[in-house]
């Protein structure tokens, strides 16, 4: 069986693009009326800020099917100062990815994705399949986790089923 790239690229953004956006949601309203300020918090004083995790989800949405349909890498675009700035930015990440017609992605899995770090003398020498699989994917995932875990982390009631939500569309009744 043949894995369509664009299905495994596009339809693992956006879901969790648009969970994260239900997140920032939960994050706001717990907000509200207190002072306090989630867009700057972090885990840890070495981590990225809420903003900096949401810039670089919809950083690596874009670049990764940027790279796979063989445009140039996304540019790292400022994060956002507030609630509805990251909402926007999201919103902007999904209309971009899903704006990408299918056929773009036509022979992506055998693209080559490499990546020449700056300041280094190597190339991580990639393919479209392995560049998703091992790259864009891990990287996506991890910042989306990190800002449900930052929301968590300050209280916000949030669960496992938030940051999952996109599952709801597979849930069918016993038979």
């Amino acid at each position: 069986m043949r894995i369509s790239m664009y299905a495994m690229a596009v339809n693992s953004f956006v879901p969790a693009l648009q969970s994260l956006a239900l997140l920032l949601d939960k994050g706001a309203a717990h907000a509200k009326g207190k002072n306090l300020d989630f867009v700057n918090a972090r885990l840890a004083p070495d981590m990225y800020t809420l903003a900096q995790q949401v810039q670089q989800a919809c950083y690596y949405a874009k670049d990764g099917t940027g790279r796979l349909t063989g445009r140039e890498s996304a540019p790292m675009e400022d994060a956002g100062k507030t609630f509805a700035e990251l909402q926007a930015d999201i919103a902007r990440t999904i209309d971009h990815v899903r704006g990408i017609p299918a056929a773009a992605f036509d022979n992506a899995e055998e693209r080559d994705c490499s990546i020449e770090p700056p300041n280094a003398n190597i190339v991580i020498a990639m393919d479209g399949l392995s560049w998703l699989r091992a790259w864009a994917l891990p990287h996506f995932y991890f910042h989306v986790a990190t800002a449900y875990g930052i929301l968590r982390h300050n209280g916000v009631v949030i669960g496992k089923q938030d940051y999952l939500s996109w599952i709801g569309a597979f849930i069918r009744p016993r038979k």
